[in-house]
């Protein structure tokens, strides 16, 4: 697998650069949300930094990043050259890919930092983060950012990995959530493998079983030992800290966490925007779910094990079921967004599927619970229990506020638990890449050279 990474990343690289080169040809004015940014970052171009959009609601990463990129390449802030810059940042993702999935699988990563793996290309070419890396968004730098910080808090490098945590928050202020990740994941992959020294007492230890072995009553064990291990990682969360306070303070000074138009973003408890997120992940990472020991069959009974593999496991999905029915019925959002804009794909799904009935929300609750345990059980056949609901947990603030149903908003959740299968063979991959890749295919050429009258192009 060696020799491909590199092959991969090179036609990886191309193929991204000639899209970029025909979608310029073929879509000459900023489309979608590049009508608020391009404008933005053209006025600091031009010197005016005091001019703000009021209907952008993310910090200025991007356009900082763009403006250090035209003092260095000393380019013109015009839109084919505005896009490099999400570019740059999904042809660097597959380096920063490498580092993120050889610290779940306890590896050394290449010698060189510019040899990728072929699971990082692979999972670089994600479709969301590979379509939306070839126009003017934040998505791709913002996920550049976060994996960063979270390599180098597993590193051991807290102090920098703050300073790309604060970085990471000028993309999109929800980033705060992963800076919190990043700290939590890396401490307890400390507090997992750290041993006493030589002739040294035994250390402090975190109740943490492995994953698919713990029972319910293990989490609450594992929430009473953590006070025997605080002192051991509270010296690491100190920059962390300051990056809180920092954030604290924005919040404070921004009176809210949402820059500029705030009546569009207005947060809303919308549970089953996770149920969406667990649907689409298994949808996007099939391949990688059923390619582990044992394959699909053995994966699938795992989850009828789960499931109803007992009286008691029985009476715990059908109450899980019904908690999951009530929450469709509250907190179901139509957003006005998704009901009006046919040019995204989610305006369709949710009008043929969702709306096709009032019952189907619920007819699909089953199939939440199956996705739910087919990552809960393909993740954790590596992991400690702490591990395996880590993500999960902090997943919860940055999805729940949100009301719109948007593919974008599932880009960092996803990458980061695909990174987690770290066990996925050689044909796995190439059938995720060949999947990704037909996706790739299908949602650009439709972008491209179906855009229809009256209505625009379609995208993610």
């Amino acid at each position: 697998m060696s020799s491909l990474g590199p092959t991969a990343f090179v036609a990886f690289m191309a193929l991204s650069v000639l899209t970029l080169k025909e979608l310029n040809a073929q879509v000459t004015e900023p489309y979608m949300d590049e009508p608020f940014h391009v404008p933005q970052v053209q006025a600091y171009c031009n010197g005016d930094w005091t001019y703000w959009d009021p209907k952008i609601t993310t910090p200025p990463g991007l356009y900082i990043v763009t403006i250090l990129l035209k003092t260095l390449f000393v380019f013109k802030c015009r839109l084919p050259t505005l896009r490099l810059t999400p570019l740059l940042a999904l042809l660097l993702l597959p380096l920063a890919i490498t580092r993120l999935l050889c610290y779940h699988k306890r590896v050394r990563p290449p010698p060189s930092v510019f040899t990728p793996t072929l699971d990082a290309v692979i999972v670089s070419s994600f479709p969301v983060a590979w379509f939306f890396g070839l126009l003017y968004y934040t998505d791709v730098p913002s996920l550049l950012s976060v994996v960063v910080t979270v390599v180098a808090a597993a590193q051991g490098k807290h102090w920098f990995a703050a300073l790309l945590g604060v970085i990471s928050c000028t993309f999109r202020q929800t980033n705060i959530v992963w800076v919190v990740y990043a700290y939590a994941s890396s401490q307890l992959m400390y507090l997992r493998f750290r041993r006493a020294p030589p002739g040294g007492p035994q250390p402090a230890k975190l109740h943490d079983p492995p994953a698919l072995a713990a029972r319910p009553w293990d989490f609450v064990r594992s929430v009473l030992s953590v006070p025997k291990v605080l002192l051991d990682i509270l010296p690491a969360f100190v920059p962390y800290g300051f990056v809180l306070a920092l954030f604290g303070g924005f919040v404070a000074w921004n009176g809210g966490i949402v820059l500029g138009d705030k009546s569009n973003h207005v947060p809303s408890l919308h549970v089953p925007q996770l149920y969406y997120f667990t649907a689409f992940a298994t949808m996007m990472g099939w391949p990688a779910l059923v390619s582990g020991e044992g394959g699909m069959k053995a994966l699938m009974n795992d989850v009828r094990n789960r499931t109803f593999g007992s009286r008691w496991r029985m009476i715990v999905t059908l109450a899980l079921s019904l908690a999951m029915g009530l929450s469709v019925k509250l907190f179901t959002i139509h957003h006005p967004f998704l009901l009006s804009d046919n040019r995204h794909y989610t305006f369709y799904v949710w009008r043929r599927v969702f709306l096709l009935h009032p019952v189907v929300p619920y007819l699909l609750i089953p199939g939440y619970i199956v996705c739910g345990w087919m990552w809960y059980l393909r993740v954790g056949r590596e992991q400690t229990l702490l591990q395996n609901l880590l993500l999960p947990v902090c997943t919860l603030p940055v999805l729940l506020p949100t009301p719109l149903l948007e593919p974008r908003y599932f880009l960092i959740p996803y990458v980061l638990m695909r990174a987690q299968l770290g066990d996925v063979p050689t044909w796995g991959l190439l059938l995720e890449g060949a999947w990704y890749g037909a996706l790739n295919a299908v949602t650009m050429y439709i972008f491209l050279y179906k855009e229809r009258a009256g209505v625009g192009r379609f995208m993610w």
